[in-house]
């Protein structure tokens, strides 16, 4: 039997494990990233295992995110991630240089190599045939160091595509066909693998806007193949040495297919408050619009912005409706000025914002109250975008053009059609806002800076084998590390200080928990289905460590945050049976018992002492994952056995 695409570059990297269903595989990394609202961490958590170099072929630190400097914080930041990374050996991407996912996608990523970073929208690059796949800054700091990265080894889904889109029909419209098909939810524990003749149809960018957006299926990550589309774009990019001609065998075997007709697909839109609630734009047409957004990791490529342009180039945005635009890189900015797109831009009335996440991770241009709002993005968690009660749709960036000069949600494909733009056969190559780190034999005499916002990594406490703890919170399905530790330009700032974030966390589904978890001293959080899904943040997991949670007990867990709980030495439980969800409340006085059996597979029984009823639940964790929490935390178990 021949093998996928993700398995021939997981069998070239396996350092550990086997490559069958119910193991965990150990993987050579040989890129990571980092961005600077999780960076912080992920290098002080290499300081803290005491290396003085990166072992990866490359290394690269982003600023993107917390460009908003409205205080010191941001700046203090930036300043560590820069000095840290040049000591360090570590390339350091200047703020406005673009966002990471862009940015890597154009200058660094390489067909056939693993990458991971500290954000779940790392698996864009699997647009250039990457096995790129999001995680914590723990765990990056451990790849960093020459770590092995961990999986549950993943099942295989092809996506099975034919035909071409017609005109303005786009590969958001792919990906939101797809997250329709699989839901938030259903990619949990796959690597979602595309295919077919239709695969030829589709450019880089275009891929990797769908394997951008694989990251709201909870997928490990998704992946394209390399082939002549892949040659041209990196030889348009200088690196057309990078290639690699990568493809699944013809034989190959999956444990799930989906067929997709490129030509039949519609215009889509994601409706509030979820990726995967998602509608044809033509039955939207009433829906009333007072904010545009374009750009993000997404659809912020040279090919996306010029096809904004057009559509807007000689017309004037409806006087109701405030559109931004953000380019995803410094790169497709400077095309844009060089070729007068930009210009017809800024004519037609857009507001043009750095090459930055932006709006996207909740830095700026909030919808006012009760607004709708069309982004070109990945997420519409409620309250992400900074205005609780906005309405926020994901389209594609012809939608949101059309859009924005109708006031209303607008079929693109009610426009004439236009022609479609082409891929450069040149990109300008500028790298001088990528410092290179210093040398091994200078990095002695580098000093790495630490502003005063920068705080301790809090430290879990031993588990117990029989604990008696509260129930600090009770939530349902689908929590979103939104909802855990939001974003924003009021807390981002804040995310090298885990005590100060703490005053936040949970704040949109009870503002009340902080303070009682913290007179509680200890205590368990009740989760539904998928808790967790969403970002990479590590603080989703670090903060309720520092309240004093011990463990959370859920229905199911989504990947990336179950493996940042035991990284930090939570303890992740689900129910057996997931009706028992009901028999717990907030209050309840919660007694596991067989907590160190848990570990080992055994059930674990927890009661309630206030109604005297018992549930069953496991630990489904690895052997090694075992380990690190009776250490204490990854952290800590990497410094143990090194």
């Amino acid at each position: 039997m021949g093998q996928t695409l993700a398995q021939k570059i997981i069998a070239a990297h396996l350092v550990d494990g086997e490559m069958r269903p119910g193991c965990e595989v150990g993987l050579r990394i040989d890129q990571t990233l980092t961005q600077d609202a999780t960076g912080t961490m992920a290098y002080l958590e290499f300081e803290a295992m005491g290396l003085a170099r990166v072992r990866t072929e490359l290394s690269v630190a982003y600023v993107d995110h917390n460009t908003l400097q409205s205080g010191f914080m941001n700046a203090d930041d930036h300043r560590y991630l820069r000095t840290v990374a040049k000591k360090i050996g570590v390339r350091y991407s200047r703020p406005g240089n673009g966002i990471c996912h862009q940015v890597h996608l154009e200058r660094f990523a390489r067909p056939g190599k693993t990458l991971i970073g500290s954000d779940s929208h790392t698996p864009t690059a699997g647009g250039i045939g990457c096995l790129a796949i999001g995680a914590g800054g723990l765990d990056v700091a451990v790849a960093m160091g020459g770590g092995a990265y961990y999986i549950p080894y993943p099942k295989a889904t092809l996506v099975r595509l034919s035909g071409a889109l017609r005109p303005m029909v786009s590969a958001k419209d792919v990906i939101l066909a797809v997250l329709r098909e699989m839901s938030v939810k259903g990619g949990v524990g796959k690597i979602v693998e595309y295919g077919g003749d239709g695969v030829k149809a589709l450019s880089v960018p275009q891929r990797a806007t769908i394997t951008n957006m694989g990251a709201e299926l909870g997928a490990t990550t998704s992946i394209f193949p390399s082939d002549e589309t892949t040659r041209a774009f990196l030889k348009a990019q200088g690196r057309e040495a990078d290639y690699l001609p990568l493809a699944a065998d013809a034989d190959a075997e999956y444990d799930e297919v989906i067929e997709i007709d490129l030509s039949a697909l519609e215009p889509l839109a994601a409706c509030p408050h979820s990726p995967d609630n998602v509608k044809p734009v033509k039955s939207l047409a009433m829906t009333k619009v007072d904010q545009v957004c374009i750009g993000s990791c997404t659809n912020s490529s040279y090919t996306d912005l010029m096809t904004v342009a057009e559509i807007l180039r000689g017309k004037t945005v409806c006087p109701e409706v405030s559109l931004s635009i953000a380019p995803g890189s410094r790169q497709v900015l400077s095309m844009l000025s060089a070729n007068g797109a930009l210009t017809a831009l800024i004519d037609a009335g857009a507001r043009i914002l750095e090459s930055a996440c932006g709006p996207c991770i909740g830095m700026g241009q909030s919808p006012n109250s009760a607004g709708v709002s069309l982004r070109t993005f990945n997420r519409n968690f409620e309250g992400r975008s900074g205005t609780r009660d906005a309405g926020v749709y994901l389209v594609s960036p012809e939608t949101a053009a059309a859009s924005c000069l109708t006031g209303y949600l607008t079929d693109p494909t009610t426009l004439p059609a236009m022609a479609p733009i082409a891929m450069p056969e040149a990109f300008p190559i500028n790298d001088n806002m990528i410092d290179l780190p210093a040398s091994e034999s200078e990095a002695g005499a580098v000093e790495v800076l630490r502003g005063p916002n920068i705080k301790p990594l809090p430290t879990a406490r031993p588990l117990a084998d029989t604990m008696e703890l509260p129930c600090l919170l009770k939530v349902g399905d689908n929590i979103t590390t939104d909802h855990i530790m939001p974003a924003g330009s009021k807390i981002l700032p804040y995310r090298s200080n885990i005590p100060h974030l703490a005053n936040y966390c949970f704040e949109v589904c009870d503002p009340d928990f902080p303070q009682r978890a913290l007179e509680a001293n200890g205590g368990i959080i009740v989760g539904g289905a998928n808790y967790g899904q969403g970002s990479s943040r590590e603080h989703a997991a670090l903060v309720p460590l520092y309240l004093g949670v011990r463990a959370v007990v859920a229905v199911s867990f989504a990947r990336i945050h179950k493996a940042n709980l035991v990284n930090v030495g939570i303890l992740p439980l689900e129910f057996v049976n997931a009706a028992d969800i009901k028999k717990l409340a907030l209050g309840d006085v919660l007694v596991l018992s067989g907590v160190m059996g848990a570990l080992c597979g055994k059930t674990v029984t927890m009661t309630d002492k206030i109604t005297g009823a018992a549930v069953s639940l496991r630990c489904d964790i690895s052997a090694r994952q075992a380990k690190i929490l009776r250490a204490g935390g990854l952290l800590q178990y990497t410094c143990h056995t090194a």
